[in-house]
């Protein structure tokens, strides 16, 4: 093989893809197994995904039994149902008790009602009963993603005795490089980490290591909450406590990645007018897209109604005016793209945790320093735009100075409208419990086209007297 140093990663990618389809093409299994085996979880996943349904299911049966499991677990639903489908109640049994819970229950939440009841017949009881504890966690919920593999200690115990039980248990936990403290009625009373124990004498008790001062969440928390606090505090798991304080489970930095991709694709669909979905756009059909979509685009069309009646309240005037129609979309476009930056930069703080409701006088002073600049830098540029070039250069005599003034000081009022309402309705969606993603782009823009021409009639009625 190529020297890796003379290759970059998606290179030695395309190479490896190239070189495992030739040892399928040439039916030598024995060699593919091998390679596979040496391969990490998801890369087998994918290469399973790209050769096609018809081999797929054949050459997922050479893997291992930890391998198949791992490599099912980053299959999206589908490729889940059809692998399933495929192989027998023994198999499905033995790659299910492979599974982490979380893992496990993702499949449960996507897989068609009839496939699921066929995995909960071949799972064990206890893993059954652990599968339906989850389930019934309220969706989006810490206890939702949660794990219940991880490595448990008891205070008394020195650093020898868990270096050992580590080892004894370890190999199924989801993680091993932090370790929980329970008592003896599995309340979480301290958290260490494998730095510590290594770094630490063998008979070193666990209870002078373990800090107590415990960062977890509660099973019902929100997810969002559980995956800020990994981050805030730079943690690889987070423990999860019922109401009694018992650690029941983890969330681990796998699944707040899951959780935040979620979110962000979430907030892109409610910013973009469209009802969330769970599925991906490659595996959502036409009709459901349709569904999703056309609620919103009907209230934003018909809510465009209040456009056309202040345009048609105004006819007279513009027929006298006639060279302020040609200014209309400018001037409707610029408020809308200020609301929209205003409320894009307030609907990320507030996800960021860096901005709270609390805020808003503080929030909307600073849109309204930042619209007054904006607003007079436009002005003046469109001042000077619209006589030299709509005037001078394009000939168009009934563009005069008092016209020019009327539009940019249009202007500069429609920004600091569109941007006062931009950082102020996300705020309120905060407050009132509604993701703030829904006071974006459409929504805004909306809102200010019609208060951009009641702005811009009423300042040409002022300056130019009609």
């Amino acid at each position: 093989m190529e020297n890796m140093e003379n290759m970059d990663f998606e290179a030695m990618h395309d190479r490896q893809f190239d070189e495992l389809m030739e040892l399928l093409d040439a039916h030598r299994m024995k060699e593919l197994q091998l390679r596979l085996e040496d391969m990490n979880e998801f890369d087998v996943a994918e290469f399973l995904t790209e050769i096609g349904d018809n081999r797929m299911p054949m050459v997922f049966r050479l893997l291992s039994k930890e391998t198949a499991a791992d490599a099912f677990a980053n299959f999206d639903a589908p490729e889940q149902e059809q692998i399933i489908n495929s192989i027998t109640d023994s198999e499905l049994s033995a790659i299910v008790e492979e599974l982490y819970v979380d893992d496990a229950v993702d499949m449960m939440e996507e897989l068609p009602a009839n496939v699921v009841k066929r995995v909960m017949r071949t799972a064990t009881p206890e893993t059954r009963n652990l599968i339906n504890q989850y389930l019934n966690y309220p969706e989006n919920s810490a206890g939702s993603i949660m794990t219940a593999e991880f490595v448990d200690l008891k205070k008394y115990m020195n650093v020898r005795e868990s270096i050992a039980r580590i080892r004894r248990i370890g190999e199924d936990k989801e993680t091993i490089y932090t370790c929980f403290v329970t008592s003896a009625d599995r309340k979480l009373e301290g958290v260490l980490s494998v730095k510590d124990l290594l770094l630490s004498d063998d008979e070193t008790v666990i209870e002078d290591l373990m800090d107590k001062n415990i960062i977890f969440c509660m099973t019902h928390d929100d997810q969002e909450e559980a995956a800020e606090k990994i981050s805030d505090y730079d943690l690889m798991a987070l423990p999860v406590v019922d109401k009694e304080g018992r650690l029941v489970g983890i969330v681990t930095v796998d699944d707040v990645i899951d959780v935040m991709e979620a979110e962000a694709t979430e907030d892109f669909e409610l910013m973009a007018a469209m009802t969330p979905s769970d599925k991906p756009y490659s595996r959502t059909g036409a009709a459901e897209m349709w569904k999703r979509r056309v609620p919103w685009l009907m209230f934003l069309m018909l809510s465009a109604t209040f456009t056309s009646m202040i345009i048609n309240s105004f006819e007279d005037a513009l027929a006298a005016q006639a060279v302020l129609i040609s200014f209309i979309p400018m001037l409707m476009g610029t408020g809308g793209n200020s609301g929209a930056q205003a409320a894009t930069a307030v609907i990320r703080s507030l996800s960021l945790g860096d901005t709270e409701p609390e805020d808003v006088l503080r929030v909307v002073w600073k849109e309204w320093r930042v619209a007054i600049l904006c607003g007079l830098t436009l002005a003046a540029v469109n001042f000077v735009k619209m006589l030299l070039v709509d005037r001078m250069l394009m000939h168009h005599p009934e563009v005069t100075v008092t016209v020019a003034a009327a539009v940019s000081l249009s202007i500069v009022l429609i920004i600091m409208f569109a941007k006062v309402v931009g950082s102020i309705l996300p705020i309120a969606a905060e407050k009132i419990g509604v993701d703030p993603a829904v006071m974006a782009n459409p929504l805004i823009s909306t809102i200010t086209d019609a208060v951009s021409l009641l702005i811009y009639f009423e300042i040409a009625k002022l300056i130019l007297g009609f």
